[in-house]
Protein backbone atom coordinates (compact mmCIF):
# COMPACT_ATOMS: atom_id res chain seq x y z
CA UNK A 1 0.00 0.00 0.00
CA UNK A 2 1.28 3.52 -0.80
CA UNK A 3 2.33 5.57 1.81
CA UNK A 4 -0.13 8.44 1.64
CA UNK A 5 -2.54 5.79 2.41
CA UNK A 6 -1.08 3.97 5.21
CA UNK A 7 -0.97 7.56 6.80
CA UNK A 8 -4.76 8.13 6.25
CA UNK A 9 -5.71 4.59 7.19
CA UNK A 10 -3.70 5.00 10.78
CA UNK A 11 -4.35 8.62 11.44
CA UNK A 12 -7.93 10.07 10.53
CA UNK A 13 -7.29 13.46 12.37
CA UNK A 14 -4.65 16.28 13.16
CA UNK A 15 -2.06 15.46 10.55
CA UNK A 16 0.54 17.81 10.19
CA UNK A 17 1.94 17.82 6.56
CA UNK A 18 4.76 20.34 5.79
CA UNK A 19 6.50 21.99 2.96
CA UNK A 20 9.53 23.12 2.05
CA UNK A 21 11.71 24.15 -1.10
CA UNK A 22 14.27 21.88 -2.55
CA UNK A 23 17.92 23.49 -2.33
CA UNK A 24 16.92 25.98 -0.04
CA UNK A 25 17.93 27.73 1.91
CA UNK A 26 21.29 26.29 1.14
CA UNK A 27 21.96 23.62 -2.36
CA UNK A 28 22.55 20.19 -0.12
CA UNK A 29 19.93 21.21 2.80
CA UNK A 30 17.18 18.85 1.04
CA UNK A 31 17.50 15.20 2.81
CA UNK A 32 18.53 17.12 5.85
CA UNK A 33 15.41 19.12 6.00
CA UNK A 34 13.23 16.11 5.69
CA UNK A 35 15.30 13.87 8.09
CA UNK A 36 14.47 16.84 10.99
CA UNK A 37 10.98 16.96 10.03
CA UNK A 38 10.61 13.46 10.71
CA UNK A 39 12.42 13.19 13.73
CA UNK A 40 9.94 15.72 15.21
CA UNK A 41 6.94 13.66 14.54
CA UNK A 42 5.61 15.39 10.64
CA UNK A 43 3.56 13.29 8.94
CA UNK A 44 3.66 13.82 5.55
CA UNK A 45 6.64 16.05 3.53
CA UNK A 46 5.98 18.09 0.42
CA UNK A 47 8.85 19.05 -1.27
CA UNK A 48 9.11 21.71 -3.61
CA UNK A 49 10.38 21.58 -6.84
CA UNK A 50 11.76 25.46 -7.39
CA UNK A 51 10.46 26.94 -10.62
CA UNK A 52 11.17 30.37 -12.46
CA UNK A 53 7.24 31.29 -12.67
CA UNK A 54 5.25 29.66 -9.59
CA UNK A 55 2.12 31.52 -10.25
CA UNK A 56 0.10 30.07 -6.95
CA UNK A 57 2.80 30.79 -4.72
CA UNK A 58 3.13 33.67 -2.40
CA UNK A 59 6.16 36.45 -2.11
CA UNK A 60 7.82 33.98 0.39
CA UNK A 61 7.79 30.85 -1.41
CA UNK A 62 8.69 32.52 -4.73
CA UNK A 63 11.63 33.98 -3.13
CA UNK A 64 12.54 30.45 -1.60
CA UNK A 65 12.83 29.29 -5.25
CA UNK A 66 14.38 31.95 -7.00
CA UNK A 67 17.42 31.69 -4.13
CA UNK A 68 17.26 27.68 -4.81
CA UNK A 69 17.72 27.48 -8.56
CA UNK A 70 20.59 30.51 -7.93
CA UNK A 71 22.07 27.52 -5.91
CA UNK A 72 21.90 25.21 -8.70
CA UNK A 73 18.71 23.07 -7.59
CA UNK A 74 17.29 21.65 -10.72
CA UNK A 75 15.20 18.42 -10.95
CA UNK A 76 17.91 15.56 -11.58
CA UNK A 77 19.94 17.12 -8.58
CA UNK A 78 17.08 16.50 -6.49
CA UNK A 79 16.14 13.14 -7.61
CA UNK A 80 20.53 12.46 -7.38
CA UNK A 81 19.98 14.21 -3.58
CA UNK A 82 17.14 11.61 -2.66
CA UNK A 83 18.22 8.51 -3.87
CA UNK A 84 19.04 7.13 -0.28
CA UNK A 85 16.19 8.98 1.32
CA UNK A 86 14.53 5.72 2.47
CA UNK A 87 17.37 4.01 4.43
CA UNK A 88 16.56 7.02 7.00
CA UNK A 89 13.18 8.09 6.40
CA UNK A 90 9.94 6.30 6.15
CA UNK A 91 6.84 9.20 5.96
CA UNK A 92 5.27 9.45 3.10
CA UNK A 93 7.28 12.30 0.23
CA UNK A 94 5.42 13.70 -2.17
CA UNK A 95 7.12 16.45 -5.02
CA UNK A 96 5.18 19.92 -5.44
CA UNK A 97 5.92 21.28 -8.64
CA UNK A 98 4.90 22.41 -11.58
CA UNK A 99 4.00 21.02 -14.73
CA UNK A 100 7.34 22.83 -17.11
CA UNK A 101 9.99 20.85 -15.43
CA UNK A 102 8.11 17.93 -14.92
CA UNK A 103 6.88 17.58 -18.57
CA UNK A 104 10.83 18.29 -19.63
CA UNK A 105 12.19 15.24 -17.44
CA UNK A 106 9.58 13.57 -19.11
CA UNK A 107 6.56 12.32 -17.21
CA UNK A 108 6.78 8.51 -17.31
CA UNK A 109 10.79 8.52 -16.14
CA UNK A 110 9.32 11.13 -13.65
CA UNK A 111 7.27 8.70 -12.16
CA UNK A 112 9.79 5.90 -12.45
CA UNK A 113 12.18 7.76 -10.97
CA UNK A 114 9.86 8.52 -7.76
CA UNK A 115 8.86 5.36 -7.61
CA UNK A 116 12.75 4.06 -7.56
CA UNK A 117 13.73 6.66 -4.76
CA UNK A 118 10.49 6.04 -2.21
CA UNK A 119 8.65 9.47 -3.42
CA UNK A 120 4.86 8.72 -2.98
CA UNK A 121 3.21 11.54 -4.76
CA UNK A 122 2.82 14.18 -6.46
CA UNK A 123 1.44 17.49 -6.73
CA UNK A 124 0.75 19.71 -10.01
CA UNK A 125 -1.05 22.93 -9.39
CA UNK A 126 -1.04 24.13 -13.27
CA UNK A 127 -2.09 20.20 -14.60
CA UNK A 128 -5.52 20.44 -16.04
CA UNK A 129 -8.02 17.95 -14.54
CA UNK A 130 -8.99 16.41 -18.32
CA UNK A 131 -5.75 15.95 -19.13
CA UNK A 132 -4.60 14.28 -15.52
CA UNK A 133 -7.54 11.88 -16.35
CA UNK A 134 -6.73 11.10 -20.03
CA UNK A 135 -3.23 11.12 -20.21
CA UNK A 136 -0.98 11.72 -16.61
CA UNK A 137 -3.14 9.58 -14.20
CA UNK A 138 -2.95 5.85 -16.55
CA UNK A 139 0.93 6.75 -15.93
CA UNK A 140 1.35 7.45 -12.20
CA UNK A 141 -1.19 4.52 -11.80
CA UNK A 142 1.24 2.34 -13.76
CA UNK A 143 4.09 3.88 -10.68
CA UNK A 144 2.21 3.97 -8.19
CA UNK A 145 2.52 7.45 -7.57
CA UNK A 146 -0.83 9.34 -6.37
CA UNK A 147 -1.73 12.77 -8.15
CA UNK A 148 -3.30 15.13 -5.69
CA UNK A 149 -5.49 17.61 -6.97
CA UNK A 150 -6.38 21.10 -5.59
CA UNK A 151 -9.57 22.44 -4.84
CA UNK A 152 -10.38 25.93 -3.91
CA UNK A 153 -13.44 27.99 -2.67
CA UNK A 154 -14.35 28.61 -6.53
CA UNK A 155 -14.56 25.25 -7.43
CA UNK A 156 -17.62 23.60 -8.23
CA UNK A 157 -19.47 21.05 -6.34
CA UNK A 158 -19.26 19.05 -10.10
CA UNK A 159 -15.36 19.61 -9.81
CA UNK A 160 -15.03 18.53 -6.48
CA UNK A 161 -16.92 15.35 -6.89
CA UNK A 162 -14.95 14.05 -10.16
CA UNK A 163 -11.76 15.22 -8.62
CA UNK A 164 -13.17 12.89 -5.09
CA UNK A 165 -14.00 10.01 -7.85
CA UNK A 166 -10.44 10.16 -10.00
CA UNK A 167 -8.26 11.25 -7.34
CA UNK A 168 -6.49 8.77 -4.12
CA UNK A 169 -4.71 9.73 -1.67
CA UNK A 170 -6.07 13.27 0.00
CA UNK A 171 -7.71 16.16 -1.67
CA UNK A 172 -5.64 19.12 -0.93
CA UNK A 173 -8.23 21.84 0.39
CA UNK A 174 -7.04 25.37 -0.47
CA UNK A 175 -8.14 27.73 2.00
CA UNK A 176 -8.66 30.79 -0.23
CA UNK A 177 -8.46 31.14 -3.85
CA UNK A 178 -5.35 33.46 -3.64
CA UNK A 179 -1.57 32.69 -3.43
CA UNK A 180 0.05 30.89 -0.36
CA UNK A 181 1.05 33.16 2.47
CA UNK A 182 0.85 32.85 6.26
CA UNK A 183 -2.48 34.20 8.06
CA UNK A 184 -3.40 35.31 11.38
CA UNK A 185 -7.20 33.41 11.06
CA UNK A 186 -9.48 31.93 8.82
CA UNK A 187 -12.65 34.44 8.39
CA UNK A 188 -16.21 33.54 8.02
CA UNK A 189 -16.58 33.22 4.55
CA UNK A 190 -13.35 30.30 4.64
CA UNK A 191 -15.52 28.65 7.75
CA UNK A 192 -18.54 28.98 5.51
CA UNK A 193 -16.42 27.06 2.50
CA UNK A 194 -14.98 24.52 5.15
CA UNK A 195 -18.27 23.83 6.34
CA UNK A 196 -19.71 23.17 3.27
CA UNK A 197 -16.78 20.88 1.77
CA UNK A 198 -17.92 18.86 5.03
CA UNK A 199 -21.22 18.06 4.00
CA UNK A 200 -20.71 16.86 1.14
CA UNK A 201 -19.20 13.38 2.52
CA UNK A 202 -16.00 13.17 -0.11
CA UNK A 203 -14.59 9.70 0.21
CA UNK A 204 -11.33 10.95 -0.07
CA UNK A 205 -9.65 12.50 3.46
CA UNK A 206 -8.79 16.62 3.11
CA UNK A 207 -5.60 18.65 4.33
CA UNK A 208 -6.14 21.88 4.74
CA UNK A 209 -3.32 24.52 3.11
CA UNK A 210 -2.12 28.11 2.43
CA UNK A 211 -2.42 30.40 5.42
CA UNK A 212 -1.84 28.06 8.23
CA UNK A 213 1.17 29.70 10.54
CA UNK A 214 -0.33 29.75 13.90
CA UNK A 215 -2.60 27.79 16.65
CA UNK A 216 -5.32 29.23 15.43
CA UNK A 217 -5.51 28.61 11.45
CA UNK A 218 -4.19 25.02 12.47
CA UNK A 219 -6.82 24.46 14.54
CA UNK A 220 -9.77 25.54 12.61
CA UNK A 221 -8.00 23.14 9.56
CA UNK A 222 -7.78 20.47 12.07
CA UNK A 223 -11.06 20.94 12.88
CA UNK A 224 -12.85 21.22 9.18
CA UNK A 225 -10.27 17.97 7.76
CA UNK A 226 -7.79 15.33 8.54
CA UNK A 227 -5.03 17.85 8.97
CA UNK A 228 -3.05 20.55 8.08
CA UNK A 229 0.04 21.67 5.28
CA UNK A 230 2.57 24.77 6.73
CA UNK A 231 4.38 26.24 3.60
CA UNK A 232 5.31 29.99 4.72
CA UNK A 233 5.64 30.21 8.11
CA UNK A 234 8.55 27.17 7.65
CA UNK A 235 10.37 28.03 4.97
CA UNK A 236 10.24 31.74 6.48
CA UNK A 237 11.94 30.15 9.66
CA UNK A 238 14.23 28.35 7.50
CA UNK A 239 15.65 31.47 6.35
CA UNK A 240 15.69 33.24 9.53
CA UNK A 241 17.25 30.47 12.18
CA UNK A 242 20.63 29.18 12.64
CA UNK A 243 19.73 25.55 11.87
CA UNK A 244 16.97 23.32 10.43
CA UNK A 245 16.31 22.26 13.99
CA UNK A 246 16.15 25.64 15.34
CA UNK A 247 13.44 26.38 12.55
CA UNK A 248 11.53 23.47 13.46
CA UNK A 249 11.23 23.83 17.35
CA UNK A 250 10.30 27.78 16.83
CA UNK A 251 7.02 26.17 14.16
CA UNK A 252 6.24 24.11 16.91
CA UNK A 253 6.33 27.11 19.01
CA UNK A 254 4.17 29.07 17.16
CA UNK A 255 1.80 26.46 16.43
CA UNK A 256 0.94 26.04 20.26
CA UNK A 257 0.17 30.14 21.09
Amino acid sequence: MNRINQLFEKKQKDILSIYFTAGFPRLNDTPDVIKVLQSNGIDLIEIGIPFSDPMADGPTIQDSGTIALRNGMTLRLLFDQLKDIRTEVSIPLIMMGYLNPIMQYGFENFCKTCNEIGIDGVIIPDLPFKDYVEEFKPIADKYDIKIIMLITPETSEERIRLIDEHTDGFVYMVSSASTTGAQKGFDDAKQAYFKRINGMNLRNPRLIGFGISNKATLEAAQANASGAIIGSRFISLLKESDSIESAVQTLKSDLTK
